[in-house]
């Protein structure tokens, strides 16, 4: 399959989620430019496959403000920005000031300054597109990962406000899964109790997520749309 012009990017693609979407979009053609924090198996996967690996670190505006330097370095447009990077800590008693700052960085600070500084990259293809992937958890709240669910539903904000700022060049739209894969030390009895939370009770794996993020970059009439994908869960 011949490759698109203008080069997609996914924050965050070195393991599972986004480095399944940056395979699937190599797959289908497209030029990937990819972040990565530290150096994992699917780093260099990706690399071998063709894909651009960019090393980043967004917990700090300067770690965000030089890896847009970087990419302005490889490319002067992209075909979408995809968001995947995500940080996940445990808001622990002693380190809950440091933990929401990270969180508040990477799942807002990034996207934000990620969209202001290169709409311009964005503007030069035709369509043009920013996902921003969020977590069903903001729909209800958490008592046990408030930073997390904070910032994350920050970054839900962020998709109505540049979905207005950018339109009609630039679609702005999200993703919202909810449990998409255990982890390999995850025990039975918390795979049953977290199957359950949902409707359709199955662990549908990546793919679910490339599929709606197809529809978000093929469908040309969506923009400041979250789509929910969570097999359910809102209906127990």
């Amino acid at each position: 399959m011949p490759s698109h012009s203008a080069p997609i990017l996914i924050t965050g693609a070195g393991q599972r989620i986004g480095l399944h979407c940056a395979q699937q979009l190599l797959a289908d053609g497209y030029d990937v430019i990819f972040s990565y924090r530290t150096e994992k198996p699917g780093v260099q996967t990706l690399r071998d496959l063709g894909a651009t690996a960019l090393q980043a670190d967004f917990s700090t505006e300067h770690g965000i403000l030089g890896f847009i330097e970087q990419l302005k370095q490889h490319t002067d447009t992209l075909r979408a920005i995809v968001h995947n990077a995500s940080a996940w800590l445990p808001e622990k008693t002693d380190t809950q000031t440091s933990d929401f700052t990270q969180m508040f960085s990477v799942h807002m600070l990034a996207p934000y300054l990620i969209n202001l500084h290169c709409s311009e990259l964005l503007e030069r293809s035709n369509p043009a597109d920013i996902v921003h992937i969020s977590d069903d958890v903001t729909r209800k709240g958490s008592s046990k990962h408030i930073a997390y669910c904070a910032t994350k539903a920050g970054l839900d904000s962020l998709t109505l406000s540049f979905a207005a700022k950018l339109a009609p060049r630039i679609k702005v739209n999200g993703i919202a899964p909810a449990l998409l894969m255990f982890n390999p030390d995850d025990d039975a009895a918390y795979r049953t109790k977290a199957l359950a939370k949902s409707a359709l009770g199955i662990e549908p794996g990546p793919q679910v997520i490339y599929h709606s993020l197809r529809y978000l970059l093929d469908n040309p009439y969506v923009t400041g749309t979250t789509l929910t994908v969570n097999g359910g869960r809102h209906l127990k």
